[in-house]
């Protein structure tokens, strides 16, 4: 152990082969069933009150070493990927520097280790203090309306991330970086998979930025920015006329390949339905304009039934009448067609329906889109119990009669322990 503590002092030496070496030889130590991994917590103090969190210098320079050349940026990110499993490390990890660095590399076109700075903040985030400073966080951008990108966040300078030449000129503009993310996300998705990696606007995947969200979600603020009118375009907020739900721009996901991906959105959708006040612009068309309190303002409704629902439907067919009750993006799905093959991908989704089952309005939305139907297919299909049960109480509340006597809205309260995780809803 004292061995390796003797590689400390190199992290921050002047050679850059000597901070290479020293950190290749501990970053095995920094997995989570490593032997000797607590040398990396010792001297962290968690905040106690007033007394702001003290750091390690083991852990100072890592996050140092991140902005580092390629070779040693990508294992300093690994070694805090993996430390940051642990809490404890959070607090020095969202110092505000720091923290704007992550998401301004997050969001550079340019970043290549951008993945692996997308799992430390999706690591992050797992805890509260992270979540809050992420929906708070403003970074600075310089505009560049050029082929590199339209803009440059100013604090993403590394060494695998160089600054566009030349520099762009003008004065920084501070824009909401969760905003940046939820563009940057969508933008890598729509790029085509077999292009050169030299020739793509971003240079890495971002798929755990779904985590991300999802993890945002769970709180009541992180569920109220996603079902909040934004500017189309954050970089020119003061321009742009039209509004969109953040959550509008993200339900298409739900069926991407990567099942980091598609997870992550799936939960976020779900996490969004706990508010019961958005669940109108969750289901609406978008041409429908609706608003959600405690905004005033009013945007497309969302239209997420379809992308719910697809995960969830096979090849069958339905008669006509059932047919024409469908989404239109769910009639006639070809032999082909499949079901999302995780089952907890499907629990998911058919918590979230039990989720928009809660408000009168949703119930009544459901039962006149086809809903059922979907359901009663899945049912004869479906292999998990888990699955099964949750279908057979969704089912029991859609086709159960409705009087004045059911016309409030449920409870719901969400239970979780380390086995299972399970809604319960009752009548108010």
């Amino acid at each position: 152990m004292e061995d390796l503590r003797e590689l400390f002092q190199f992290l921050h030496d002047k050679n850059p082969q000597a901070r290479k070496i020293s950190l290749g030889n501990l970053l095995p130590h920094t997995a989570n069933d490593a032997a000797h991994r607590a040398i990396f917590f010792d001297g962290l103090q968690s905040h106690t009150g007033l007394q702001k969190p003290k750091e390690s210098p083991v852990v100072r320079d890592l996050k140092i070493l991140c902005r580092d050349n390629l070779a040693i940026a990508h294992d300093a990110f690994r070694a805090l990927v993996n430390l940051s499993d642990s809490p404890l490390i959070h607090p020095h990890l969202i110092e505000p520097t720091f923290f704007a660095f992550i998401v301004s590399y997050i969001v550079h076109p340019q970043a290549t280790l951008g993945d692996l700075a997308t799992m430390l903040l999706s690591n992050l985030t797992t805890s509260p203090g992270p979540c809050t400073a992420l929906l708070a966080l403003h970074i600075p951008i310089l505009r560049t309306p050029s082929s590199a990108g339209p803009f440059y966040p100013t604090q993403s300078r590394a060494g695998s991330c160089a600054p566009p030449v030349p520099y762009p000129a003008g004065t920084e503009v501070n824009v909401r970086a969760l905003s940046l993310l939820v563009d940057a996300f969508v933008q890598v998705a729509n790029v085509d998979p077999t292009m050169p990696l030299d020739k793509r606007p971003r240079k890495s995947e971002l798929h755990f930025l779904a985590s991300v969200f999802a993890n945002l979600s769970t709180s009541l603020p992180g569920r109220v920015f996603f079902l909040t009118p934004q500017p189309l375009d954050p970089l020119i907020p003061e321009v742009s006329e039209r509004l969109e739900y953040p959550l509008a721009k993200l339900v298409f996901f739900t069926e991407h390949k990567d099942t980091i991906r598609r997870g992550g959105v799936s939960s976020l959708i779900k996490n969004c339905s706990f508010y019961m006040q958005g669940h109108q612009a969750i289901l609406a068309p978008e041409s429908q304009s609706v608003l959600v309190p405690p905004s005033n303002l009013a945007a497309p409704g969302i239209d997420a039934l379809p992308h719910i629902l697809l995960p969830l439907a096979g090849p069958e067919e339905f008669d006509l009448d059932a047919q024409e009750q469908l989404p239109e993006a769910l009639q006639f799905l070809p032999p082909a067609k499949q079901r999302e093959p995780d089952a907890a991908l499907r629990l998911i989704h058919v918590e979230t329906l039990l989720l928009l089952c809660t408000t009168r309005w949703g119930r009544d939305h459901l039962r006149s889109h086809g809903v059922y139907e979907v359901m009663r297919e899945l049912h004869e299909q479906e292999t998990n119990d888990a699955v099964s049960d949750h279908v057979e109480r969704l089912v029991n509340l859609l086709k159960r009669a409705e009087g004045p006597e059911t016309a409030q809205d449920l409870q719901v309260e969400e239970v979780e322990d380390d086995d299972d995780a399970d809604l319960r809803i009752e009548e108010v």
